[in-house]
């Protein structure tokens, strides 16, 4: 499977996302501080995934994720999360 995922900084309250073929080593990664965009964003939490079988798909949605338009189809996703956290920014 191929992942798509959005961590946000519980530091910052940035949005970071990002795509790959395992998810739980990604994490891992990102929070020992190993992926150089979220080294200085850290501790991070992951507030969305989705899955999907082909690596185009998925790279394609990730893609989406980091237009205006897939901004803004995250903050619609994610409403009541937003809600609670309100000084996430997208």
């Amino acid at each position: 499977m191929h992942y798509v995922y959005i961590l946000q900084s519980q530091k910052y309250n940035f949005l970071y996302t990002g795509y790959t073929n395992n998810i739980k080593s990604r994490i891992i990664h990102h929070d020992k501080g190993f992926v150089s965009a979220t080294r200085f964003r850290r501790p991070l939490k992951l507030i969305f995934y989705e899955a999907y079988v082909t690596k185009s798909d998925a790279i394609r949605r990730e893609h989406y994720f980091k237009t205006a338009k897939g901004k803004a189809a995250l903050k619609i996703m994610l409403k009541d999360y937003f809600l609670e956290y309100r000084d996430a920014r997208v």
